[in-house]
């Protein structure tokens, strides 16, 4: 383990992927908070979301706050591909394919950081939204001896026909830039960057937000102001090649998808023994709400299953509300009531 700035690094050798393929020297960057209790069962994994650095989504961990820095520790793993962890830009040869690494590749270093690192044995929660909550279900699945609780915020067992054309077009967004050459970037696309921007824009965000002028609240006097400001730099400061890394992940995402469970997502589902609390956004257009509506039934073998999708008009960003009270409130009581079972 090596420390870097404000995080540290799991060094966890050399790697054989699900795929197949062996990464040497893979490395998994992640940031504590809180204190470890002698006991070692107060512990909250929060998995990073799309793009995401702990940086960005540790706005909800703090004293008293949503996860509760004061009675748990917290650690945050950055996921694969978002410049931290391994990722394209920072795993050599610069001119070579990353290799295809999976939700499954992801939780399996993360636990043996916990394991490894920490000697923790038990979760008592696993809290993740987007693609953070598509690795807390995997983290159900397929470790259930450990996780005792998770919370899917705006996330599916399996990434669903309609997500996929969703990324398949920020995908094409960011190809057609001219900067793209054989499938990897040889310049920042800047074009491309934007165009995804506005994708994102259509999609993260519900038709009641443009519907109300919600934008207004934020300050916008227009829409194309507010369109302009938010979205075209949204992800000017990411790398483009660790962006097509993630969708990839996450297009390929499903909790089944490994020998355990050959395929069957049934299967999958009923293999999880956690209180597990599914929180879509009520608006979210990718993470549709009837996704989890149809996972609900399937976990019999859960301890209690519930789903509690947050009112909200704001689509996907309901799921990570920074400034948006409401949905805040409604995610830490939910997260209490859940903590407390």
């Amino acid at each position: 383990m090596t420390s870097v700035a404000d995080y540290q690094i799991f060094e966890a050798g050399d790697v054989v992927l699900q795929s197949g393929a062996t990464v040497p020297s893979l490395r998994l960057a992640y940031k504590t908070y809180g204190t470890l209790n002698a006991a070692k069962d107060n512990v909250i994994l929060y998995p990073t979301s799309f793009s995401a650095q702990h940086v960005d989504t540790e706005w909800l961990v703090g004293p008293a706050d949503i996860l509760d820095s004061d009675r748990y520790f917290i650690i945050i793993p950055n996921l694969f591909g978002n410049g931290l962890s391994s990722s394209p830009s920072n795993t050599p040869p610069a001119d070579a394919p990353f290799p295809a690494i999976s939700y499954h590749d992801a939780v399996a270093i993360q636990r043996r950081l916990v394991e490894e690192q920490f000697g923790i044995t038990r979760i008592a929660l696993v809290y993740g939204w987007s693609m953070g909550g598509m690795q807390a279900y995997h983290w159900a699945a397929c470790h259930p001896d450990m996780v005792e609780r998770a919370a899917v915020v705006c996330g599916s067992a399996r990434c669903s026909p309609y997500n996929h054309v969703f990324l398949d077009a920020v995908k094409a967004a960011l190809i057609a830039d001219p900067a793209c050459k054989n499938g990897r970037f040889v310049a920042k696309p800047v074009a491309g960057l934007r165009a995804m921007g506005r994708i994102y824009a259509g999609w993260a965000m519900s038709y009641e937000f443009y519907r109300d002028e919600v934008w207004r609240e934020q300050g916008f006097a227009a829409q194309e102001d507010y369109l302009a400001a938010t979205w075209d730099t949204a992800f000017a400061h990411r790398d483009a090649n660790n962006l097509l890394a993630q969708i990839a992940i996450w297009q390929n995402g499903d909790i089944s998808h490994c020998s355990a469970f050959g395929g069957d997502l049934d299967r999958a589902l009923s293999a999880i023994t956690a209180h597990m609390l599914l929180m879509p956004g009520q608006t979210d257009r990718y993470f549709d709400w009837r996704d989890n509506e149809r996972e609900l039934p399937k976990l019999v073998n859960a301890s209690s299953a519930v789903l509690r999708p947050i009112p909200s008009i704001h689509g996907h960003r309901a799921g990570n509300p920074i400034r948006i009270p409401a949905d805040r409130d409604f995610i830490k009581a939910n997260i209490s009531t859940l903590l407390q079972s």
